[in-house]
Formats: C-alpha cells, sequence, structure tokens
C-alpha cells in the first residue's frame, strides 16, 4: 500500500469512479472519514471496506 497523502479524487480515479460516487460509498457503509486529504490509515480503512483496487497491493503495515 502506498504512504503517501492521497486526495479522494485519487482514490476514486485507484476504482474507476467518480469522487462523488466514492463519497456516496463511504456514507452508504457509515465510514467515518474526517474531511481532507486521506492519510495512509484512512485509505486502508476504505480499502479494506470497499476492496482493494486491482492497481493496489494489500499490504499490512
Amino acid at each position: 500500500m502506498n504512504t503517501c497523502i492521497k486526495t479522494r479524487k485519487q482514490l476514486a480515479l485507484e476504482y474507476g469512479i467518480s469522487e462523488r460516487t466514492l463519497r456516496r460509498y463511504i456514507k452508504k457503509l457509515n465510514i467515518e472519514i474526517p474531511s481532507g486529504n486521506l492519510t495512509p490509515k484512512n485509505q486502508k480503512i476504505i480499502y479494506e471496506n470497499l476492496g482493494y483496487p486491482n492497481n493496489i497491493l494489500e499490504k499490512d503495515d
């Protein structure tokens, strides 16, 4: 897993969806993610709930 901070738009592109759709998925799953950029910890929470995109390898921290 990448250890850099990402935007929601970057994360959505990894899934091949829009940023708005990503926000809807996060809301539907009741995932508490603070506003602003996504830290590696936040990214991991999203990946574990939505599944890892094909271009991201699972990796334990």
